[in-house]
C-alpha cells in the first residue's frame, strides 16, 4: 500500500503540473491529436485515387486505422515517454530512481506522465467507434470480447514496443531514431492493409514481430473475412497472446538492461 501512495502521489503531482499552465496544456492536447487526425486524413486520401487498397475497401481500411490507432495512442499515453530513458542515462537522472525504494520503470512513466496525449486517444476510440458503426459486423459473443480486447492488446504491444526500444540506451545511448523507426514506424506500418506489403518485409514485421496482429487480422475476424494471405479465420483471437509474448519479451530486455546499468559516474 505504501508503494502504491508514492506513486500515486507522483502521478497527482504530475497533474497538478500541466493544470498549473491551462491554456498551454488544452493547446497542447489539440496539437497532439494532430497525428490522429493526419493518419485517418492519410486513409482517405489514398482512397480518392483508388476504391479499393490492398483488396480492402474505405470502410474495411477505416476500421484497420481504427483499431491501430486507438492501441497506439492508448501506449503513448501510458508508457510512450519512456523513449526519455536514453536522456536519463546520458545525464546520471536514472541513477537517482535506481536508489529510490520502488520500481525503475513505473517511476520514469510517472515522472512525465504525457496528459496533453489524453484527446488522441479519445479521438482515436471514436475513430474505432465509428469504423464499427459504418461496417457490417456480424456480432457473436466472440467478436464483441473481441473488439474490447483488440485495442486493449494493441496498447500492450506498442507498450512492449516502447520499452524495448527504450532499453536499448542502456548499451547504445544514440538509439533513439532505431527506436523511433519500430514505435512510430510500426503505428503507420499497422495502419493500412498487411496485403499492400510484400516480401521479407511483410514477413518481417507483419508476422515475425507480429504487427499484424494488432489491427489487420482483428479487422479481418471482426468482419468475417478470409485472409488473402491465408492465415485461418481464428487468427485475429492471437492479439491478445501475441501481445503478452511481446510484453514477457520487453520485460526480460528490461530487467537485463537494468542490472547492465553501470551508471555515469557523474
Amino acid at each position: 500500500m505504501g508503494e502504491l501512495r508514492a506513486y500515486a502521489a507522483l502521478g497527482s503531482a504530475q497533474v497538478r503540473s500541466v493544470m498549473s499552465y491551462r491554456v498551454s496544456f488544452l493547446a497542447e492536447m489539440v496539437a497532439n491529436m494532430g497525428a490522429t487526425v493526419f493518419d485517418v486524413l492519410a486513409v482517405l486520401v489514398l482512397f480518392r485515387a483508388t476504391p479499393q487498397v490492398g483488396g480492402f475497401s474505405l470502410r474495411e481500411a477505416v476500421l484497420i486505422v481504427g483499431l491501430s490507432s486507438a492501441g497506439f495512442a492508448l501506449a503513448d499515453l501510458l508508457v510512450g515517454n519512456v523513449d526519455h530513458l536514453k536522456n536519463y542515462v546520458r545525464a546520471g537522472t536514472l541513477d537517482t530512481v535506481l536508489i529510490r525504494p520502488l520500481g525503475v520503470l513505473p517511476q520514469l512513466l510517472l515522472m512525465d506522465l504525457p496528459l496533453r496525449k489524453l484527446l488522441r486517444v479519445i479521438f482515436s476510440f471514436a475513430v474505432l467507434g465509428g469504423a464499427i458503426a459504418i461496417n457490417d459486423v456480424d456480432w457473436t459473443p466472440a467478436r464483441l470480447g473481441l473488439v474490447v480486447l483488440a485495442p486493449v492488446a494493441g496498447c500492450v504491444f506498442f507498450s512492449s514496443i516502447f520499452v524495448l526500444s527504450a532499453s536499448l540506451a542502456f548499451w547504445w545511448v544514440d538509439s533513439g531514431e532505431i527506436g523511433a523507426a519500430f514505435t512510430y514506424g510500426g503505428r503507420d506500418f499497422t495502419s493500412y492493409p498487411i496485403t499492400v506489403y510484400s516480401g521479407w518485409f511483410r514477413a518481417l514485421f507483419a508476422y515475425t514481430i507480429g504487427f499484424a496482429f494488432v489491427a489487420y487480422q482483428p479487422a479481418l475476424t471482426l468482419l468475417g473475412r478470409t485472409d488473402p494471405l491465408g492465415l485461418p479465420a481464428w487468427a485475429g483471437f492471437l492479439s491478445p497472446l501475441v501481445a503478452l509474448v511481446a510484453a514477457v519479451i520487453a520485460g526480460g530486455v528490461w530487467r537485463t538492461g537494468i542490472r547492465h546499468y553501470r551508471s555515469t559516474g557523474s
